[in-house]
């Protein structure tokens, strides 16, 4: 069983999360304090969950091999050493191609979930996060490639693991990416193909979720791509913003600021 009260964060150099009010969590980050992950279980991606990007790939979808839409929920791994917090420093592993910079929110799973409902959803989850989900630009549509999402630094979360009775309406959530103060690119919780309640009942039909497992709804396509020396503030709905910031080679992968 994975429990919170309020609002779950880990400041960097703090042993443990601390489990604080709204207005507690908004002061500490206001202070502008770097965030560890609120959260170390396994964290699972959602790719193809968005009408909006079914629409933009067109005839791609039913190109060769595979002639349609998925039909069934398409997942990836983000593995642990992909883990970065907020105002995570992400090294850019090819300055020409940049790093996609997609937003998403992460499902944390508060208890074991196997073959649940639609109904039961609801009871199984924890509360929600702010993930950025990074890969290098491709073009690959179903299947998803370690070597360009699974790259150190490239599942951001937090700063916040967010209770679910603050979070009343998860599928009416809109959705920001800003890189250095620009007009952001914008999108919504509202156009998933599968909403959270569906998504957790079709996933938990063929696999077993946790407690502490983070599964994402999922990014849009065309998202935006940073470079060295970009800064990304990515929010949804009243969760609070996650900022990373991207840096050549030189730096250590995931290194906090």
């Amino acid at each position: 069983m994975f429990a919170l009260a309020d609002y779950l964060l880990h400041p960097e150099g703090d042993a443990l999360p601390r489990d604080v009010d709204a207005s507690a969590a908004t002061a500490l980050l206001a202070r502008g304090v770097a965030c560890r992950a609120p959260v170390n279980g396994a964290v699972y991606g959602t790719l193809l969950n968005d009408r909006a990007t079914l629409d933009a790939l067109g005839d791609a979808m039913r190109a060769p091999p595979y002639k349609a839409p998925p039909q069934a929920p398409v997942l990836y791994l983000k593995p642990r050493n992909t883990l970065a917090g907020h105002r995570a420093r992400v090294v850019v592993p090819d300055n020409a191609l940049g790093v996609e910079v997609g937003a998403s929110l992460g499902i944390v799973i508060g208890r074991t979930a196997t073959r649940i409902s639609v109904e039961q959803a609801a009871d199984h989850i924890a509360g929600y996060t702010l993930v950025g989900d990074l890969s290098v630009p491709h073009s690959n549509v179903y299947r998803p490639n370690v070597r360009l999402r699974a790259r150190d630094g490239f599942c951001v979360i937090g700063p916040a693991l967010v209770a679910a009775r603050h979070v009343a309406e998860p599928d009416q959530l809109g959705i920001n990416v800003s890189l250095n103060g620009a007009a952001p690119f914008t999108a919504s919780t509202a156009s998933s193909v599968r909403n959270v309640a569906q998504l957790l009942a079709d996933v938990t039909d063929f696999m077993t979720l946790n407690a502490g497992d983070v599964l994402t709804l999922g990014v849009r396509h065309g998202s935006p791509v940073a470079h060295v020396g970009d800064t990304a503030t990515l929010s949804i709905g009243n969760l609070p913003p996650l900022i990373v910031s991207f840096v050549g080679a030189q730096q250590p992968d995931g290194e906090q600021s």
